[in-house]
């Protein structure tokens, strides 16, 4: 398949900039899958679409505030994206994209604010690096106190680091627990605990995974055809409680595409969940068969971006092209911060 067919005309001004002020007034496009019918809703309904049978797979990965800004010796300030800890989470060895990338080599050291510095240490690819950071705390603790929210590049600030506060508490889901995203399962971010509250009271489980979103989330899919793409791999956890939860459910609600990739990756042929934990670069586009995934609440999502390939892949190419049309003409609000669709 042609990654040209998974295209569409999004109008920039549409691309959510900031979050809505309450998470559960988003909006959301509720698409159905056996007659192809398409309702404007708001999130603050999304309990009502849940049945008895039903349990909700939420992904409790926490975002770290991944984003530092450093200056080298000439002055020239350069961005820091840290990708993956090389030791651990205390660890102060990490795998990073700096921009710009130009003119820097391994063995540059470069100042950051409150005293601290990094040094590059060596080059793993054209985007990423190995840095070590010194500190006169505990990393963990500094990252916490001068770190930022690492945004998607389409959402732009005035200047670096602009309205970080705010990001930090927004640009992260209400019920996040595990720290080692540096992207958020966006899906989540429309839950308040008051519509958790309300789900459960409903007698519909609410079950956890993890999966640490990496960089890859970011990466634009380049291959002509869609089939010769390849994941960046993402660890996860699933645990006996959410395993025992999805094999008892009915339909198995997931929400975001992290939730359903972990899913997907521990059922077997027969769709059973299996508690498990690794890394996954599985990669779901038109055609792959869904083993456990009986609806998905999603965020709408870059044309021709591995996040859109898997919501064709689960509502159909077509529909999906359809519903997108619609979102733009009914203004919906795209993206990290934007509003959410419902593929029953």
């Amino acid at each position: 398949m042609r990654l040209q067919d998974f295209d569409y005309p999004l109008p920039e001004e549409l691309i959510a900039q900031w979050p809505a002020p309450d998470r559960e007034r988003s909006r959301m496009m509720v698409v159905d899958r056996a007659t192809g019918s398409l309702q404007d809703r708001v999130f603050l309904e999304f309990p009502e679409m849940l049945r008895k049978g039903d349990v909700l797979v939420i992904n409790d990965s926490k975002v770290i505030p991944a984003r530092l800004f450093a200056r080298k010796t000439t002055g020239a300030a350069v961005e820091i994206l840290l990708l993956r800890s090389r030791e651990g989470a205390s660890s102060t060895r990490w795998e990073a994209l700096l921009r710009p990338a130009k003119r820097i080599r391994a063995g540059t050291t470069m100042e950051l604010d409150g005293g601290a510095s990094v040094r590059v240490l060596e080059r793993i690819d054209d985007r990423k690096w190995v840095v070590e950071f010194r500190t006169d705390e505990p990393f963990e603790r500094f990252l916490q106190r001068r770190g930022h929210a690492p945004l998607p590049p389409y959402i732009r600030r005035p200047r670096a680091g602009a309205a970080s506060a705010a990001d930090l508490e927004r640009y992260q889901t209400v019920y996040a627990r595990h720290p080692g995203s540096v992207a958020a399962p966006t899906a989540g971010l429309h839950f308040t605990e008051a519509i958790l509250g309300e789900i459960r009271g409903r007698g519909i489980p609410v079950a956890t995974v993890t999966l640490h979103v990496g960089y890859g989330t970011f990466t634009p899919v380049e291959a002509e055809q869609i089939e010769d793409h390849t994941m960046d791999e993402e660890y996860f956890e699933i645990g006996d409680e959410t395993a025992d939860a999805v094999n008892a459910a009915k339909r198995v609600v997931a929400v975001g595409t992290t939730s359903t990739r972990v899913l997907e990756s521990a059922a077997d042929a027969q769709g059973r969940i299996h508690a498990t934990s690794g890394s996954t670069g599985l990669y779901i586009y038109p055609g792959y068969r869904f083993r456990r995934v009986g609806a998905l609440l999603t965020n709408f999502h870059l044309p021709k971006s591995s996040l859109f390939l898997l919501a064709c892949a689960f509502g159909g190419r077509e529909l999906m092209l359809a519903a997108y049309r619609r979102a733009v003409a009914e203004r919906y609000r795209f993206y990290s911060y934007g509003d959410c669709m419902l593929i029953v």
